[in-house]
C-alpha cells in the first residue's frame, strides 16, 4: 500500500510532471517565472489549490457521482455533472485563496496579478481532479496525487524562474532575447525531465 503512495508521489512530481511532461498550465508557468519570489508565491498557491481541489472533488465524486442516485424509485446517473462540479469547486477555492492573499500578503497579491484568477482556468488544476476520477483514486490517493502534482508544478516553476533570472545576466544573441530564449529553455528543461520516465 505504501509502495502505491510512493509511486503516486514520484510519478506526480518527476515522471508525469504536469507542466514539463503533460504540458498543462503553460500560461502561469511562463507568466510568473520572470522572478523567483513571484514563482515561489505562485507555486505555493498552486500547491494549495491543487491539493484542496483534489480532496474536495474526490469527496464529492466518490460520495455522489460514482453511484447512481435513487429518488422516489427513479435512478439518476449524475456522472455527467463531473466537469461542472469540478470547475465550481476550483473557482471557489481560487476565490478563497485570492481573498486570503489580499488580506495577508499585498505584495505577493500584486505580483501575481492576473495570474492568480487564471488559476481557476488553469488546465493543470482541472486536469488533476479529472485524472483522479479517471484513475479511480480514493480520497487519500487523490489528495496525495493532487498535493504532489502541485509540488511538481511548483518545482518546475521555481527551477525555470531560477534559469530565467540567470538568463537576464547572460549575453543572449539578439534574435533569441526575451520570450524566445525562455521557450527554448523550457523545451530543454522538458527534455531533461524525460530522463525520469523510467522511475515509475
Amino acid at each position: 500500500m505504501s509502495k502505491d503512495y510512493l509511486v503516486i508521489t514520484i510519478g506526480a512530481i518527476l515522471v508525469n510532471n504536469f507542466v514539463l511532461s503533460k504540458i498543462l498550465g503553460i500560461c502561469p508557468f511562463l507568466g510568473t517565472s520572470k522572478r523567483l519570489d513571484t514563482a515561489i508565491g505562485m507555486g505555493g498557491a498552486l500547491i494549495f489549490v491543487m491539493a484542496m481541489a483534489s480532496f474536495v472533488t474526490a469527496v464529492l465524486f466518490n460520495l455522489f457521482l460514482v453511484k447512481p442516485l435513487m429518488i422516489a424509485g427513479q435512478v439518476y446517473d449524475l456522472a455527467f455533472l463531473q466537469l461542472l462540479l469540478f470547475i465550481l469547486v476550483i473557482a471557489a477555492l481560487v476565490q478563497i485563496l485570492e481573498i486570503m492573499l489580499q488580506k495577508l500578503s499585498q505584495p505577493l497579491y500584486r505580483a501575481l496579478g492576473i495570474y492568480l484568477p487564471l488559476i481557476t482556468t488553469n488546465c493543470a488544476v482541472l486536469g488533476v481532479a479529472t485524472l483522479n476520477a479517471k484513475q479511480g483514486y480514493g480520497i487519500l490517493q487523490s489528495t496525495i496525487y493532487g498535493t504532489c502534482s502541485g509540488i511538481g508544478f511548483a518545482f518546475a516553476l521555481i527551477l525555470f524562474a531560477s534559469l530565467r533570472e540567470r538568463l537576464e545576466l547572460a549575453k543572449v544573441p539578439k534574435p533569441f532575447q526575451g520570450m524566445a530564449i525562455a521557450l527554448i529553455t523550457a523545451g530543454i528543461l522538458a527534455m531533461a525531465f524525460i530522463g525520469f520516465s523510467g522511475l515509475c
